[in-house]
């Protein structure tokens, strides 16, 4: 049985977006994407894990499993529902270059935030401040934890939990009362801009599925140690009595990496989380397919067995495969929560064990077209070899663009790319969308980047690398009504084309 009808979709993540505020955000950019998409034929937006991002920017290192990264939040909200002056806005102003700079995306919304929050609480409607509480109330299981967190890390300089004095690390009832008491007021400022990021990222879902678009969400399979998440529940993870990590997270060699990848992600406890009947993991997936309304889990086969690391260890090579309890958490989550629009990020070292799961429960496994063309005729990513429940990919956002690959191709593997291929006569990339769209996979995704044909340099992530990542931008301009056409043409030929829809709209119709 195949989870998905045939469709095809764009992935971009909402900080590649264009505008004037540095970063791309859930403001009227995202809308004109969206009506973009539905111009170009696609049911589909995928995007990476929407989470608030610690140190080195990766959105699969989050402070929070739950929480929305603040930085997306459109500023201008705050100036139409008069909480700040338009004046207040130029201090984050910055010229679009093709590059997020988080370091003044960080700074420069510190004091719009704050003034936001301080005009909030004084002079918003009160259908607003129910509104407020009414999230709050609905959001306690993580946003209060979450929002004392980050209050606490502020007031300590940024340093991870697990640095803090023992009574708060180990969250003596005492510490925690005296130190939310002391610090309310920031409380209660995380807890508003979870708020106004929650309802904006809703309101443009709500815009995207009115246009048939359906947005494709990411959950990490790990949080990270430095996480809201693991403070406040530590008995979830594999840490010590001295709440140290037993092992930590990566991944063995594979396409990525000669050396494996390092993550230092904290593991789960398996034992207590079966002894629990996954009540996080329920709470985690039902909170996602609210934010989304597919979810692809990356990392999948570390549900079935994982490859823990030694903690302290300089790479992934010495670490080991343990066995989780993949089968009975996937049985927990369909009784709770019914049939799982779930994509299942299959890559790396694939053992059967992880297939015969993921077929057992229908979802799709992941096809990347960049890993086709070595020199074997029985490469498993051929398209000749693809099922139908599968999604198939011209490339990932741990790969480089398809022309930065294609460049870097030698002349035997580009002998056999052309001859599967054709005559290239419109641009590699595009032959490419064109040999995703053809196949039987029931989904096909395109990163933004190759509909662009742009080279190496918008690469968003090098897997290994711990700096110069998940920055890339598009400019205004450089998406056209001619990239939609072309899209739109071939979703109709391979059968993957949207229903008709008003996609002329005014994007600003969100208001």
């Amino acid at each position: 049985m195949n989870t998905f009808k045939r469709s095809g979709g764009i992935l971009l993540h909402p900080t590649s977006l264009p505008n004037e505020f540095g970063i791309g955000t859930f403001g009227p950019e995202a809308y004109t994407f969206i009506v973009f998409l539905a111009k170009a034929g696609q049911t589909l937006w995928q995007v990476l894990p929407l989470g608030p991002t610690g140190p080195g920017d990766s959105p699969y290192q989050s402070f929070s499993a739950f929480a929305l990264n603040p930085s997306l939040i459109d500023l201008q909200h705050f100036v139409e529902k008069g909480l700040i002056a338009h004046e207040d806005l130029a201090e984050a102003r910055r010229k679009n270059t093709g590059i997020v700079d988080y370091a003044f995306v960080n700074s420069s919304r510190e004091n719009i935030f704050g003034k936001a929050y301080r005009a909030f609480c004084k002079i918003a409607p009160d259908a607003d401040k129910i509104a407020f509480r009414t999230f709050e109330e609905k959001h306690r299981f993580w946003l209060d934890d979450y929002a004392l967190f980050m209050a606490i890390k502020e007031s300590l300089g940024g340093i991870p939990w697990y640095e803090w004095p023992d009574d708060l690390r180990l969250r003596k009832p005492h510490a925690l009362e005296k130190t939310g008491t002391e610090l309310i007021e920031r409380t209660g400022y995380h807890k508003f801009l979870q708020y106004v990021a929650s309802c904006q990222w809703m309101k443009l879902k709500s815009f995207a599925n009115e246009k048939n678009i359906h947005i494709i969400g990411d959950i990490p399979l790990y949080v990270s140690f430095d996480s809201s998440d693991a403070w406040a529940s530590p008995e979830v993870f594999m840490l010590d009595e001295d709440l140290n990590p037993e092992m930590v997270a990566g991944v063995p060699p594979d396409f990525f990496s000669e050396t494996g990848q390092l993550w230092g992600n904290v593991l789960f406890k398996w034992d207590y989380l079966k002894e629990t009947g996954f009540e996080w993991w329920i709470k985690r997936v039902a909170h996602n397919l609210e934010l989304a309304d597919i979810i692809r889990i990356d990392h999948f086969r570390g549900l079935v067995a994982f490859w823990a690391i030694p903690f302290g260890a300089e790479t992934a090579i010495d670490g080991q495969w343990i066995e989780a309890p993949a089968v009975e958490l996937f049985e927990a989550l369909g009784k709770k929560l019914g049939k799982l629009p779930i994509i299942a990020e299959d890559l790396g070292v694939i053992t059967p064990d992880v297939d015969e799961v993921r077929e057992r429960f229908s979802l799709p496994g992941m096809k990347i077209l960049q890993f086709a063309f070595d020199k074997s005729t029985s490469n498993p990513y051929l398209p000749h070899f693809y099922t139908q429940n599968s999604v198939v990919y011209t490339g990932t956002h741990d790969n480089d663009t398809v022309l930065g690959w294609y460049n870097e191709l030698d002349s035997g593997d580009k002998l056999k790319l052309h001859q599967y291929l054709g005559a290239i006569g419109n641009g590699i990339h595009w032959q490419m969308i064109r040999t995703a769209w053809a196949s039987v996979s029931d989904v096909a995704v395109v990163p933004l980047q190759d509909v662009l044909g742009l080279g190496t340099s918008a690469r968003m992530n090098v897997p290994g690398t711990l700096s110069g990542n998940w920055q890339w931008r598009y400019l205004d301009g450089q998406l056209l009504d001619e990239h939609a056409c072309t899209l739109s043409a071939m979703s109709k030929l391979f059968n993957r084309s949207c229903p008709e829809t008003n996609g002329d709209e005014d994007e600003n119709s969100k208001a």
